[in-house]
């Protein structure tokens, strides 16, 4: 069964926690998609991974780029996995597709954002529901991730 995890944001926001994430994931050699509500913030992710660090390099491309079937990690706006990841971020409250696929997903969310926080415990107690093992992290005052549940 597909592992699911669960990030607050509560210290940083995804622009600052996400890069990490995905450094972590491509170093593990998980392919990786990430999966927005809209084309608009997609590309706005597209261009900050270019640049959230001087000295980074993340591969990365949109899914209307491209060979995106290629690409290690992928941006969409879609439920769809062209890159046949097996680990896939939903951020902004994004309705994931069936977790069937997939060995880990991850829910990012903003917890100053009611619209987001709700959809998490919506998205929660029916992932609950259905038996998924599922785990809940929350950032520390320092920015860390702690287990909570």
């Amino acid at each position: 069964m597909t592992e699911v995890l669960f990030y607050h944001l509560t210290e940083s926001k995804l622009e600052d926690a996400l890069p990490a994430l995905l450094e972590k994931s491509v170093e593990r050699g998980w392919r990786v998609i990430v999966q927005t509500k809209e084309e608009g913030r997609r590309d706005a992710l597209d261009s900050h991974l270019w640049t959230f660090r001087e000295d980074s390099f993340l591969p990365h491309s949109t899914d209307d780029a491209d060979r995106p079937e290629a690409q290690p990690v992928l941006l969409t706006a879609t439920a769809d996995n062209a890159n046949e990841a097996s680990v896939r971020f939903v951020v902004d409250g994004a309705e994931p597709p069936p977790l069937d696929p997939y060995e880990r997903v991850v829910f990012m969310f903003d917890g100053y954002d009611a619209g987001q926080l709700e959809q998490a415990r919506a998205q929660w107690k029916k992932l609950k529901g259905e038996g998924h093992a599922l785990t809940y992290w929350q950032q520390s005052p320092e920015g860390r991730w702690v287990k909570k549940a």
